[in-house]
């Protein structure tokens, strides 16, 4: 459940008009800053399918490849971060 609450937060900030970046703070310490919604892929589903929990993140220099099942938290970023 919890994974399926993760990605709603992801694909709901995804097409927030303007789009403002926001981080993913995983279980192991690590962020992942999404500052383009087109950094981030995953398979969100169906109305009747729950999705892949996978996510791929490509931004300049970073390549990361995790589940949502790894994330504890989804934040927003300060205009000045």
């Amino acid at each position: 459940m919890r994974t399926e609450i993760l990605r709603a937060e992801v694909q709901r900030l995804l097409h927030q008009a303007p789009f403002k970046p926001f981080a993913l703070n995983l279980e192991n310490g690590d962020r992942v800053v999404i500052e383009h919604p087109e950094h981030i892929a995953f398979d969100p589903g169906g109305e009747d399918s729950a999705g892949s929990s996978e996510f791929y993140v490509i931004s300049r220099d970073l390549r990361v490849f995790s589940t949502f099942e790894a994330v504890s938290s989804v934040a927003m970023l300060d205009a000045g971060a």
